[in-house]
């Protein structure tokens, strides 16, 4: 018998393309039920310790009406990492905001755009 090859869904988000690997996890926004809607971020990965959850910082500039300037801010967003995706700190990854799957996760992993070497 020929291995079932497991159907990826299409996420909708142009520039990220699905994982090589598959994986059985509700959660994962390609393979299990998850759906993806509301913000699209980017950011680096600061820690990636725990076995499904990275913690990304996102970098934005927020506009100042008194000094009528930009100013650099910084946020660090729990996020989802499927089983399928791969990464490692400091990897620059695309992460899209989801219902809540814990106290403190509403971000999944959608994938990645660069790696470090």
């Amino acid at each position: 018998m020929l291995p079932v090859k497991k159907l990826v869904k299409n996420v909708g988000i142009p520039g990220v393309e699905p994982p090589k690997k598959t994986c059985d996890s509700p959660y994962c926004p390609w393979h299990g039920t998850l759906k993806v809607r509301g913000v699209i971020l980017t950011g680096e990965v600061v820690k990636a310790k725990a076995p499904s959850m990275v913690v990304v910082s996102h970098s934005y500039l927020y506009y100042s009406k008194k000094y009528k300037r930009y100013e650099k801010r910084t946020k660090k967003i729990h996020a989802y990492l499927p089983p399928c995706i791969d990464v490692k700190e400091g990897d620059i990854v695309v992460i899209g905001e989801t219902r809540p799957i814990s106290k403190t996760i509403r971000f999944v992993v959608i994938g990645h755009k660069k790696r470090v070497e």
